[in-house]
């Protein structure tokens, strides 16, 4: 878990610089070509217009995007259940080797199956001659579906901004129609369109960031929950299998 927690801290980190270097390009402003042209907004311009409620769900996009690029790292079938540490631990326990063998090669290959043998394996030296497959079984089986637990509930992540940036931006909206309002009771006559706009402009800029952030974090909620799912699945199988030939060496 220090090690998930290790590898997102410098993925948000690296997102975060690249978003900070790319901000001032995107918000230059726009070159006019014709005098009296209107310019089109830039990005500071938006994050201005859209009022406080814009650099949360900024800071959100920020995170939806490192979220799907470490899910995209880790959530795969050769990193949760790599098949050549599965096939060395497979073979080292049908030849016999010694337990201490198989569990140095889990401790140097760290990942949710090698953390399921070693729990296994713990429990087969803690009991010496006195192991009991139903309990070797159940052993396994807490462990996996801890695991199990923790790789589907990343996804959780991206479920949490979707239904929050939206929610967000009505905030925003909220706020925006608030000083729309305001401003036409404040106002003098002459002023009262511009500053109406203004706060009509606040309430859909941020309506439509909450929805840009949101949207694609639920696609992709959707997509890793299937993902994890079938990464499960195969963690499953390569666990079993592990089982029955540990209760096989032991019952020789």
């Amino acid at each position: 878990m220090s090690d998930l927690k290790r590898r997102l801290r410098c993925l948000a980190s690296l997102v975060t610089l690249l978003f900070l270097g790319a901000l001032p390009a995107f918000a230059a402003p726009v070159a006019d070509a014709d005098v009296g042209a209107t310019d089109k907004m830039n990005l500071a311009q938006i994050m201005h217009t859209g009022g406080g409620v814009m650099y949360v769900l900024a800071f959100a996009s920020i995170l939806t995007v490192t979220f799907v690029v470490y899910f995209l790292v880790v959530m795969r079938v050769g990193y949760v259940a790599p098949k050549s540490l599965h096939r060395d631990i497979m073979e080292k326990v049908r030849s016999g080797a010694n337990l201490d063998e198989v569990q140095r090669l889990c401790e140097d290959n760290p990942c949710p199956l090698s953390i399921i043998v070693v729990a296994a394996l713990d429990y087969l030296k803690s009991t010496g001659s006195g192991v009991k497959p139903e309990a070797l079984k159940d052993i396994m089986e807490g462990e996996g579906a801890r695991q199990a637990d923790e790789i589907q509930g990343r996804a959780q992540y991206l479920l949490d901004i979707a239904v929050l940036s939206p929610m967000l931006g009505l905030l925003g909206t909220v706020v925006g129609m608030l000083n729309a309002f305001n401003a036409v009771a404040l106002e003098n006559s002459i002023a009262k369109p511009i500053a109406l706009a203004g706060g009509v402009s606040q309430a859909l800029m941020a309506t439509c960031f909450g929805l840009i952030v949101g949207i694609p974090a639920m696609g992709f909620y959707g997509y890793f929950r299937r993902t994890s799912s079938k990464v499960v699945s195969s963690l499953e199988v390569a666990s079993l299998q592990v089982y029955s030939a540990l209760s096989a060496r032991r019952s020789k």
